[in-house]
């Protein structure tokens, strides 16, 4: 799916647009879809980490039945028999499932046999596999929760970036903006989608806002630090040229003004004059590929601030690259 019709479908699901009787009426029905129905017996997640390995499992079943309204409630951190002590008499009160993905033998064993004792139905994910791999591999278990998702941190934290910088695309969220690690703004067309995403894939939580003539950027990308804002400057005959070329994309080449010499250098000239106010870096991308700027963007990233603790590793080597 292209980006343009992902967030078309993303505002057509925005709840500001339903209108204030339908918003009313929707809330009405829903009130009355849970109480003229049972809500069946919650599940609960329980796990020594996150419980999101758990959490899956669960949702990726409940799914196979559809508009089931289960609650699943989701207990991480249970690192202490007494925390299973209340969790099991909360859930037999409520005459409800426990699954579980505890790594802790000692633990493990306690709950399923805290369950048996107190007649709550339990599953347990782990128990089978880790016997059996004790067994056959003859290596102690480390029983560390959440050891999968601390290896594969940076992993995480791609996805993580990801879709903070899909959900802060073209202006979105602007309120949040204090949020993103690294903000750019242009004119439309310069390039901030496609270089937002191509950094969110190294790890970094990118939002960018547009440049508009006679529309005033939101007051949030001149409260946040200056060091994070970088505004891409485009020559003009570039910029026309991208622009055409979006046109004739979306067959809509009547829209001359789109691509008016005087109103897109006016246009070039406000989204300079916004940089200079706001005291932006400034990046000429005009005629350089994503990767280029992209390089300049993380080199200056690198001497101005820590990433999480570490230097940063830029995926590209060149001449400019800190030492």
């Amino acid at each position: 799916m292209h980006l343009e019709n992902f967030f078309e479908a993303f505002q057509l699901l925005d709840v500001s647009a339903i209108k204030d009787n339908d918003f009313l009426t929707y809330n009405i029905s829903l009130m009355a879809s849970t109480t003229t129905h049972n809500i069946p017996n919650p599940i609960y997640v329980v796990s020594g980490g996150k419980g999101l390995a758990g959490n899956n499992m669960v949702q990726s079943l409940l799914i196979q039945y559809p508009n089931n309204n289960v609650p699943v409630i989701i207990t991480p951190n249970i690192t202490e028999e007494h925390q299973l002590i209340e969790l099991v008499k909360r859930v037999k009160a409520e005459n409800g499932l426990i699954t579980h993905t505890m790594v802790n033998r000692k633990l493990r064993q306690f709950l399923n046999e805290l369950c048996i004792k107190n007649e709550v139905k339990c599953i347990d994910y782990m128990g089978e596999l880790a016997d059996y791999l004790d067994e056959i591999l003859n290596i102690p278990s480390l029983q560390y929760p959440g050891l999968y998702r601390e290896i594969n941190q940076e992993y995480f934290d791609r996805i993580d970036a990801i879709e903070f910088t899909l959900n802060h695309d073209d202006g979105l969220c602007s309120s949040k903006l204090h949020n993103a690690e690294i903000v750019l703004t242009g004119v439309s067309r310069s390039g901030k989608t496609p270089l937002s995403v191509y950094l969110a894939m190294y790890g970094w939580k990118v939002a960018n806002i547009p440049l508009v003539y006679g529309i005033e950027p939101p007051k949030e990308l001149f409260e946040i630090d200056r060091n994070r804002v970088f505004g891409l400057s485009i020559g003009q005959s570039q910029l026309i040229a991208h622009r055409m070329k979006r046109l004739i994309s979306i067959n809509n080449t009547d829209n001359t003004s789109y691509v008016d010499e005087r109103q897109v250098l006016q246009e070039i000239r406000n989204a300079n004059f916004i940089f200079e106010k706001g005291g932006f870096t400034i990046l000429n991308v005009t005629n350089k590929p994503v990767e280029t700027t992209a390089n300049e963007i993380l080199n200056k990233m690198a001497q101005r601030f820590e990433y999480r603790g570490r230097r940063l590793e830029l995926p590209y080597s060149d001449d400019n690259k800190i030492e």
